[in-house]
């Protein structure tokens, strides 16, 4: 069958994906092999691909086929994330738009119709990225609300609430007036706002007296307990032991002294509003105020607003500063940027508030994570990492793991009485039943008394178990599974969730399994558009994934992401990467079917310039090959494959292909290419982590293979012994076949018409690679001479002297003038670099670097005119 003029990447994308799939390549079970195990960040149901996914995956895959190769029994456990604030955003807008009120709801009603919302789109991203070729063990798919996990949830949350881990208190915390639900302070993004600093004065009770305060919140001042001045701060003497007015709401408030306030800052004034900012709170803890929350949770004004009530807060910032004014309360209005908490999924301002939410303490969880990262039992990829990672693990806050939501893993508390304590920790209602009766001595208690805590668990109170509930090793801790994959081998990810989710892992992993859950973390970049902006759907910059993989093949993509995706660093996309991409894939398209058309003379000896050729490039992928094992033992994917991709474009294309091709028409030597077609193969095998699927269609063209040598599971070439000379040999030679080309071009001799070639050789360099020189050089006969030819073209490589004769084909006269002008320009060249190296301030200040390349100028330009010179005395 004739091949395909052009690679059709469409075509053989879906055939070999499918067939893989039908041979089960993808799926592991334990065996006696060693485990090579990778979990997937768990995408969340609410997402499609994005140019993150497909980098983050593509890197992933390349290490698991890499494994498989290996030999190693290698297991991608796939699935996906609840996301509980951006789902339950998502379902809340679809009912809406359908005019339905989520307060209108039972948490039943909601929850169908969440989980009919999951059902429906939770899988669209899985899908996708078995079109960029994820070799994913999909018989594992796991959700993180499926019932192992949820159950494994519930009993760990149950095992830290025992051990005094897990704690219930108010405090203040961080609210999503938009999703309605605390946040930790990970998932608060401060951005700097321009906004005003109002100065407004407050009356003095029972004088005519006033002070100032400097707010950027006017709105909050309907929620002021105190003004606090420092004992030390002489100003305010006559302050002391009085009380102060709070304008609009007229309440009276004391003037309390605390040294907490900084004298030199502001007005030396400061407004206290314990429900509305956590300094403050600290404060009215200490001088037991009163605490006044004026924002209902949507962040709308509740009655202490008094007749701004059911107003949202920015609306009445303006209308409080207008009334403000009219009541002769406001001093100035200054400029003022100052940094706003924002919430990462909705995007909404922050409130402070004081909120009752279970939180599980961190400091002595944290310290195996954190020791077990620093010495490096836990490599970062790049390292890098590991100072922001010690800097927020020994800064660890307790985790506020409760959220005000419906979808998720409802924390399972149960309430039976109005007491702060009046609450038990269980698996079920029944239990929690008997618990509750023997807590509170109340035998007559029934179900119905109790009330389970309606919030649900901080989404990442699951995946933080991800690595050991996916194999069921919470629940059943001594399985045949756990064991055998646990613990994991790489964990790919982005730095931006390091807090969030990586270090919650390695806690887990120490608290659940005492070890860690992965043995090294690669941390991919953002990838950003040509202006240095991050990609995003907000921005209009962010191609999309699925019309990449269309336009350039999911080969050329992968390709092309990778190139320049260093880890950690970001990845500066352009679309012409993946256009690189697919050029290679052409050319590796074009390369076997230039093989695949030689026809075959098994009676023909091989040519001494093709067994050369065979045993020089046997050596350069040798070499390549232990390179690309340092690259990917250091994680420099894109190092690796750009050692690949130079390796088969160059080496193998462009001059192996060339040595050994045959002459027009004639047919090549069996054992050449039975030589070429193992040497393809080997190319094949190192590509096909990058390239699964071009490689896997060539592989199974080359010759008929039964499923069990498909490419995916062949063996990963073994590194050997190789000729070091050969490969630096070879190196002189192409200096060789470069120099006779240039001449070739420059002196307008045809590539079609053989010539003569004499070689001083004052290196005693190898003569190796003379028959190769002669093929490609189209030589007639190469000689060694021992002095100049006179009247010969000529050109040096290092120090050996190189000659074409010359017959009545060249205008010497032109050939002399020519060779003159050059001669000029180069000694004038030679000058300025003889004279900067002359200048000393220049060769003492510069850099080492710029001044050998200036040497190395000099050097050359030396030697260009000692060859001029040379051919001259020869024209002559």
């Amino acid at each position: 069958m004739a091949l395909a003029s052009k690679y059709n990447a469409s075509e053989v994308e879906s055939k070999w994906y499918n067939y893989w799939m039908e041979q089960n390549y993808f799926h592991s079970e334990p065996d006696d092999r060693q485990p090579y195990t990778i979990v997937i960040p768990p995408p969340n149901v609410t997402g499609v691909l994005h140019m993150g996914h497909m980098l983050n995956n593509t890197i992933q895959d390349v290490l698991i086929r890499r494994a498989r190769m290996q030999g190693f029994n290698a297991c991608w456990v796939p699935g996906t994330d609840h996301a509980s604030i951006a789902t339950e955003a998502k379902v809340v807008a679809k009912l809406k738009a359908e005019g339905i009120d989520k307060s209108d709801l039972t948490r039943e009603e909601f929850l169908k119709h969440a989980w009919d919302w999951t059902n429906k789109h939770g899988g669209i991203i899985l899908e996708q990225l078995k079109k960029l070729g994820a070799s994913c063990d999909w018989e594992r798919t796991k959700f993180t609300m499926d019932d192992d996990l949820s159950e494994s949830v519930t009993k760990v949350f149950i095992d830290l609430y025992k051990k005094g881990l897990i704690y219930r208190g108010y405090r203040m915390v961080n609210w999503d007036p938009e999703a309605k639900t605390t946040l930790s302070d990970e998932e608060v993004i401060y951005e700097e706002r321009q906004g005003h600093l109002y100065y407004v004065n407050y009356k003095i009770e029972g004088s005519d007296e006033t002070l100032t305060i400097a707010t950027t919140r006017p709105e909050t001042i309907l929620g002021d307990t105190a003004i606090c001045i420092n004992p030390n701060d002489d100003r305010f003497v006559n302050l002391r032991g009085k009380k102060a007015i709070v304008p609009i709401s007229g309440r009276v408030i004391p003037i309390i002294q605390d040294e907490y306030v900084e004298i030199e800052f502001g007005t030396g004034c400061l407004k206290v509003t314990p429900a509305h900012d956590p300094n403050d709170k600290v404060l009215g803890e200490k001088h037991h105020l009163e605490v006044i929350d004026i924002f209902n949770d949507d962040a709308t004004l509740n009655s202490y607003g008094l007749h701004y009530e059911g107003k949202d807060r920015f609306v009445v910032r303006k209308e409080i500063v207008e009334e403000l004014k009219s009541l002769g309360h406001i001093l100035k209005i200054e400029p003022h940027t100052n940094k706003v908490g924002t919430s990462e999924r909705t995007k909404a301002v922050i409130e402070p508030k004081v909120s009752a939410q279970w939180f599980l303490k961190m400091e002595d969880l944290a310290k195996p994570a954190l020791e077990n990262v620093m010495n490096d039992t836990i490599q970062f990829h790049p390292s890098k990492f590991k100072n922001s990672y010690r800097h927020w693990m020994e800064n660890v806050r307790d985790w506020n793991i409760s959220r005000q939501l419906w979808w998720g893993h409802q924390i399972p508390a149960y309430f039976y009485g109005e007491g702060v304590e009046d609450f038990v920790v269980a698996s079920s209602k029944g239990e929690a039943l008997e618990k509750a009766k023997q807590k509170s001595g109340n035998y007559n208690l029934t179900s119905g008394n109790l009330q389970q805590d309606p919030d649900a668990l901080d989404t990442w109170f699951s995946s933080w178990l991800w690595p050991i509930s996916v194999f069921n090793g919470i629940n059943e801790p001594e399985n045949k599974e756990i064991q055998y994959y646990y613990p994991t081998n790489d964990l790919v990810t982005a730095p931006e969730i390091m807090f969030f989710w990586v270090a919650r892992m390695i806690i887990a992993g120490y608290e659940y399994r005492g070890e860690l859950p992965f043995k090294n973390v690669y941390y991919t970049g953002i990838v950003r558009d040509k202006l240095g902006r991050k990609m995003s759907k907000s921005l209009g910059n962010s191609p999309d994934p699925i019309q990449l993989m269309d336009e350039y093949g999911a080969d050329g993509v992968r390709v092309g992401m990778l190139m320049c995706s260093p880890a950690g660093n970001d990845l500066p996309f352009d679309e012409s990467l993946c256009g690189q991409g697919k050029a290679f894939a052409n050319k590796i398209w074009n390369a076997f079917r230039l093989v695949k058309g030689w026809e075959v003379d098994k009676t023909i000896a091989q040519p001494e310039s093709s067994k050369i050729a065979i045993d020089w490039y046997n050596a350069i992928f040798q070499q390549t090959l232990a390179e690309i094992e340092d690259q990917f033992s250091k994680y420099r994917l894109n190092d690796a494959l750009m050692a690949t991709y130079k390796l088969v474009w160059d080496d193998f294309c462009s001059w192996l292909l060339e040595m050994v091709k045959p002459a027009f028409g004639d047919p090549i030597d069996g054992q050449t290419l039975e030589s070429i077609i193992s040497l393809f193969e080997n190319n094949l095998k190192i590509l096909h982590p990058f390239m699964p699927f071009l490689t896997e269609e060539i592989w199974q063209q080359i010759s008929e293979r039964s499923p069990k040598n498909a490419l995916i599971i062949s063996a990963w070439p073994t590194a050997v012994s190789f000729d070091a000379d050969l490969v630096s040999g070879f190196e002189f030679a192409q200096d060789v076949i470069s120099g006779i080309r240039t001449i070739r071009k420059e002196k307008n001799i045809s590539f079609k018409d053989t010539i003569n070639f004499a070689i001083l050789n004052n290196e005693k360099a190898k003569t190796t690679f003379d028959s190769i020189i002669s093929k490609l050089g189209n030589i007639e006969n190469l000689s060694y001479v021992d002095s100049s030819i006179d009247g010969a073209l000529t050109f040096r490589v290092k120090s050996n002297e190189y000659f074409i004769p010359i017959s009545g084909g060249i205008d010497i006269e032109e050939e002399i003038q020519k060779l003159n002008e050059e001669l000029e320009y180069t000694q004038g060249f030679l000058k300025s670099v003889q004279g900067k190296l002359s200048n000393e301030r220049f060769v003492n200040n510069a850099p080492e670097q710029v001044v050998a390349v200036e040497r190395k100028k000099e050097a050359d330009a030396i030697a260009k005119i000692e060859a001029i010179k040379a051919s001259l005395a020869a024209l002559n």
